[in-house]
């Protein structure tokens, strides 16, 4: 651990060799596949039909006829007012879409009054009237309106106080984000306000302008926040080592660990994981940081016992670079366990985080070090004695010693708590939204909770349904099992306003019977029955609405239809049922991220066992340090369950990271505690020198991190506030359990040195 000190050159030169290849990582990613051959040619287009996939059974012909994109859209203009099917209303909402088409980026607008007339021989007939029509006749429309299966829930509110316009953009003509999202409104309130007499209020949703506002808040808090809260790490740190050499060392290896990792990623091609754009820099800087300051604390107490700077970083690395390397040995274990995940994201999630630990260890070992053998370490013990912490270390020692006084109390304190709060935690239930990425209150937030309400949700699902060849060409079959599916849906309060053929069939004129239903399906467009119903590619679909009210609500209900399915699929030899949409693919890779996640994070507490078993050769070493570490996250898991909160991807995420962290510290004061055992033969001699060894270093770092993440908790995103709380909670009740759980463990339960006295 000292050789850095005694070959500084070499050091160097690593450093600047390892600087350079990562920048090489930001500039060109692929420059080492220039240089490395192989074998694997490229399939010519020929190669590449030949070996596709067999087209489907049951495929009889091409289908020439462009199935109608009937809700398909960029954004989506949400009207809600009281007087829709009055004259003003009729007149301001054809204003709004001639002026919205006006645009040159819109391609058009589709709305109730465009849907697609509902026989081949009909004429285009509107259901708003041409001009000013008498109040009975806007009360027809309105009739008209709500009986329509292609309006009703789609268009149309079942109340008829809300409509929906989709607008389909000319991307090659917009020019800047506001086209697809403010201007839209802007346009659309002038177009009202030329009609005194009608009043509305205009929302934009819809999949682009979501995306817009969630990205513009990820990326404004994301640089708001990380100055604000580095600029308070600063700031913290300064005025707990007093001396800015101090703060400037121990920032520089986390700083670079970081850098190094996300350029060595981009030779892998794993920089566009999600995780990596703030869960990973984050929890590097935090590891990095907490090694840091218990390696930087040692060495300046070195110096201010009267050592040169580079006796101090020599004797400083090897005392705390043993524990630096199973801190590190043991976060990067634990998290590599999501490499054994089934989602290939939280898969590449674990490799990047055993790469970025990896980088960040050597960063602490060789920056620290060495900078501190320089000139810049001439300086660092200043103000070591007058800190803040370090002159009140003594009184923070009370609670380590009452602990070790009450040894057995504390102790069975320490194990019923920690059993009793991850009893509670393991009630907390996967949960996902939306809007969870939306500022709180945001228009954004508003239109989805006014589409929840008005349509039964923004987001769409369908249950596909297909057929073998064993089901005749135009079978009655079909439609009765579209039937039976469609009432499997209306059956559930939280899906809306399911639309298939059969709800399309039902509305054609004719006798009720199901015989020969089926083939009045000739008689819509063939657009807008190839958008439900394609018997050349033997397939049909039944669409729905969900609502955006945690996809966890929606658990027993899509568990429910697909149970529904599979006993209609029972019924009709032949058909095969299946839910899709994206509703339905969150449900199902929300649960199986967050279950990935969570197993991932006993997995890393099993191993970190087991390495701290191997490590300090002693079974129960390694059973005590499972108390402290796993007690923060038992804590912060009941308090979630007390507040009500869910188990989402950023709350498992934060979870991952608090655990990392949490270990550090635990490893540090048993490390030294074995090592001051070994000098003073008594227990509760060697806790209390360890606590004034490490003391400060895990006061310190609670302090710092504390500080930063309470200033996530002005953001306005949910996601920041989650992660914000959870990390305060977890780092504050892991500096009490190392303070107060751990002294009593170790005196009672550790292993006995020899009798005697040194």
């Amino acid at each position: 651990m000292g050789s850095v000190v005694d070959h500084p050159w070499v050091a160097i030169l690593f450093v600047v060799a390892l600087t350079g290849l990562s920048t090489l990582g930001y500039r060109d990613p692929h420059f080492f596949e220039k240089w490395i051959s192989t074998d694997n040619a490229v399939l010519t287009e020929d190669e590449q039909t030949s070996n596709a996939a067999p087209t489907q059974q049951r495929r009889r012909a091409a289908v020439t006829v462009d199935p109608i994109r009937l809700m398909d859209a960029d954004s989506m203009l949400l009207i809600q007012s009281d007087n829709f099917f009055t004259t003003s209303g009729v007149r301001a909402m054809r204003r709004i879409v001639e002026r919205l088409e006006a645009l040159d980026y819109v391609q058009s607008v589709m709305w109730m009054d465009r849907v697609p007339i509902m026989n081949i021989f009909g004429l285009p007939e509107p259901i708003l009237p041409r001009g000013d029509g008498s109040n009975a006749l806007l009360q027809a429309s309105k009739r008209k309106a709500l009986a329509h299966p292609l309006v009703l829930g789609q268009f149309l509110s079942a109340d008829a106080k809300s409509q929906l316009l989709l607008v389909r953009v000319e991307w090659l003509f917009v020019t800047e984000d506001s086209d697809v999202t403010t201007r839209l409104i802007d346009v659309a309130r002038q177009a009202i306000a030329e009609e005194p007499k009608f009043q509305a209020e205009v929302q934009v949703t819809g999949r682009v302008p979501l995306y817009l506002d969630a990205r513009a808040s990820h990326d404004d808090n994301q640089l708001r926040y990380q100055l604000v809260g580095y600029g308070v790490i600063f700031i913290t740190a300064l005025v707990l080592f007093r001396g800015p050499s101090a703060v400037l060392i121990v920032a520089l290896a986390p700083a670079l660990g970081v850098f190094w990792t996300l350029g060595i990623l981009r030779f892998f091609d794993l920089q566009d994981n999600p995780f990596n754009d703030v869960i990973l820099p984050t929890l590097l800087s935090l590891v990095g940081l907490t090694d840091g300051v218990h390696m930087m604390i040692q060495i300046r107490h070195h110096r201010a016992a009267g050592m040169a700077p580079k006796d101090a970083a020599r004797l400083g690395a090897r005392e705390v670079g043993v524990a630096c390397f199973l801190t590190s040995l043991t976060t990067a274990i634990g998290l590599g366990s999501l490499g054994l995940a089934r989602h290939e994201i939280v898969k590449e999630f674990g490799w990047c985080c055993v790469i970025g630990v990896g980088m960040t260890l050597i960063s602490v070992l060789i920056v620290i070090p060495l900078a501190c053998s320089t000139f810049l370490g001439r300086g660092i013990h200043r103000g070591h004695h007058t800190g803040m912490i370090q002159k009140h270390l003594t009184k923070i020692g009370v609670i380590v010693d009452w602990s070790v006084r009450w040894k057995k109390s504390v102790s069975a304190l320490a194990i019923g708590s920690t059993l009793l709060f991850g009893a509670i935690a393991l009630r907390l239930q996967p949960d996902e939204r939306n809007q969870t990425g939306l500022p709180e209150g945001s228009a954004s937030v508003q239109a989805i909770r006014a589409m929840d309400v008005a349509f039964g949700g923004l987001e769409r699902g369908a249950v596909d349904i297909r057929w073998n060849a064993d089901v005749p060409d135009g079978s009655e079959t079909i439609l009765r099992v579209l039937q039976e599916v469609d009432e499997a849906l209306r059956r559930e309060q939280l899906i809306g306003h399911p639309l298939s053929l059969a709800t399309l069939v039902a509305a054609l004129p004719g006798s009720g019977a199901d015989g020969g239903r089926l083939a009045m399906a000739d008689l819509l467009p063939p657009p807008l029955k190839f958008a439900f119903y394609n018997p050349e590619e033997a397939y049909a679909n039944v669409s729905f609405r969900v609502q955006d009210i945690g996809i966890a609500k929606y658990a027993p209900v899509f568990e429910r239809l697909e149970t529904s399915l599979a006993e209609i699929a029972a019924k009709h030899p032949g058909f095969t049922l299946e839910m899709s949409g994206s509703a339905v693919r969150r449900w199902r890779d929300l649960f199986r991220i967050v279950t990935d996640l969570a197993t991932s994070l006993g997995t890393a507490s099993v191993i970190i066992f087991i390495v701290l078993t191997i490590a300090y050769r002693s079974l129960r070493i390694g059973l005590i340090s499972i108390v402290p570490n796993v007690f923060p996250l038992a804590i912060t898991g009941a308090i979630m369950v007390y507040l009500g909160q869910s188990l989402e991807m950023v709350s498992v995420c934060a979870f991952t990271i608090c655990l990392g962290i949490a270990v550090d510290d635990t490893i540090h004061f048993m490390t030294r505690h074995l090592e001051c055992t070994s000098e003073t033969k008594h227990l509760e001699r060697a806790v209390h020198r360890a606590f004034v060894s490490v003391g400060t270093a895990l006061i310190t770092t609670t302090v710092v991190l504390v500080a930063g993440f309470a200033t996530v908790l002005w953001s306005d995103s949910r996601e920041h506030l989650i992660f914000a709380w959870m990390g305060i909670s977890t780092f504050l009740s892991a500096l009490f359990a190392d303070l107060f759980f751990l002294p009593a463990l170790l005196v009672q339960f550790g292993p006995k040195p020899p009798q005697g006295d040194n």
